[in-house]
Order: C-alpha cells, then structure tokens, then sequence
C-alpha cells in the first residue's frame, strides 16, 4: 500500500500539473473513442500498451478479456457494453488477450476449480472457444488465447447496441493478442466499419 500512496503522491507533483489543462477538460466531458476490453491481469495496462491518454480509452477489464453473450439476467459487462457504444458513441471496440493469461491456461490445462466455483462458472463464458481449439501440448494455451478473442468477439455482436452500431456502420471490432515479454501486439481482424470498407 505503501507504493500507491507514493504513487499518488507523485502523480499529484509530477504528472497532473503536466496534464491540468486536459484534466480541467475531461472534468466536464466524457468522450472516448475506443471500448477496450481486456483481461484484468496486472501485467497488461491499456492505456500503457495503446500510449493513451487519460479521457481516451473506456476500459473493462474481465478475468480471461470474456464478455457473456447477451442476456435477460443484469450483468456489469453488459451494462459497460451499453453504455459505451450507446451513450458514448464510442466507434470502435478492442477485445485484447494476452501470452500467458492464468484463465486460459487454467482451461487449457484442465485445472481443478472445484474450490474456485466463482472463477468456474465465470470461465464458461470460454466453453465455445475451448471447444474450437484443436492444438494441443504447449500450443494449446496460444491457440486458445486467440480463439477467445474471436468468441468473444462473437459475443459482443449479441448486445443489441453493438448489434444496432454495427448495423448502422458506426462501429468496428477488433481483436488483439498482447504478447507480454516481447511487447507486440498480434491484430486478429476486424468486423464492422472497417470490415465493410476494406
């Protein structure tokens, strides 16, 4: 805890008398361009992959980067979904996995999650893109990385205001893969906007 508050503490004398001027800005305006969807792990930081700045990015973060299909029940995710794509207007949406990601790998493998029942219902949001990797041995972690990706991907094209946005050509989706200990960034393909364009 200790670093934190010396991380404020810095942030207070260093950095936002740097930004003051786009933080009296963004105090009384609230428009990101992207929805960024990525995995809650500590070691992949949106805005310090994508460089951006404060006010640009609207970030869920999910164990596994997974966003449930659209349903009737209340749920975070969708909610974060709604209201970045229907009242923001954001015009894209990155669903970001990462090397390395404990979900997965716990899936892949076969962990035992008997004790973990929160973390094993949540992780069925997987079973579609664990049921689509084929590899197997040490390349079945990274192939099914990027097949969540992809299902999840699928899954934010059930939430009617990203169904509705893609309708109307106002949003593209797009699905990335962080590599952590090279720092690159594998692009999985778009839909949407871009999509139709190319």
């Amino acid at each position: 805890m200790q670093d934190l508050t010396e991380g404020v503490a810095r942030f207070r004398q260093d950095v936002f008398p740097a930004k003051a001027e786009l933080f009296a800005a963004l105090a009384g305006t609230h428009r990101p361009g992207t929805l960024f969807i990525s995995c809650s792990d500590a070691r992949v930081v949106p805005e310090l992959i994508t460089q951006s700045e404060p006010g640009d990015l609207f970030v869920i973060r999910t164990a596994g980067n997974l966003v449930p299909a659209y349903g009737p029940a209340p749920d975070g995710v969708a909610a974060s979904v709604e209201y970045a794509v229907a009242v923001l207007g954001v015009t894209d949406v990155v669903v970001c996995g990462h090397s390395a990601c404990g979900a997965m790998t716990a899936l892949a493998e076969g962990h035992d999650l008997e004790s973990l029942a929160a973390v094993a219902d949540w992780l069925r949001h997987a079973d579609a893109s664990r049921a689509r990797t084929t590899a197997t041995g040490a390349e079945r972690v990274t192939a099914l990385v990027r097949e969540n990706v992809r299902a999840q991907l699928a899954n934010l094209a059930t939430h009617p205001s990203v169904a509705r946005a893609l309708a109307r050509h106002t949003l593209t989706l797009h699905g990335w893969v962080y590599d952590i200990p090279c720092g690159t960034v594998e692009e999985l393909g778009t839909v949407g906007r871009a999509a139709c364009a190319a």
